[in-house]
């Protein structure tokens, strides 16, 4: 199975995701915040690099309840990024 490229959107999208998360997850260990969210450290290494800039549902809704943080304010700070990678982006065109 073949991959499409990431567009540089979905890469900051991404990004600011793992961000977030890495943020929440505070002095937690990468193992420990894994085991509560039932994934692999592998798979919440990828997504806090952004290797995995589009985790399923499921999976983010696991690291939310493990980290503490409601579904809707993590909506709310990816949109925030999202709209500040927008202007980023409209300013350098």
């Amino acid at each position: 199975m073949v991959r499409t490229p990431l567009t540089p959107q979905e890469r900051q999208r991404g990004e600011h995701f793992g961000a977030l998360l890495r943020a929440a997850r505070g002095s937690r260990s990468m193992v420990h915040v894994a085991a509560a969210a039932g994934i692999s450290a592998e798979t919440l290494r990828k997504i806090e690099t952004g290797r995995a800039p589009t985790p399923a549902f499921f999976t983010v809704a696991a690291l939310a309840a493990a980290l503490h943080l409601s579904m809707d304010d993590l909506a709310a700070a990816c949109a925030e990024g999202a709209a500040y990678a927008e202007q980023e982006q409209a300013l350098s065109a």
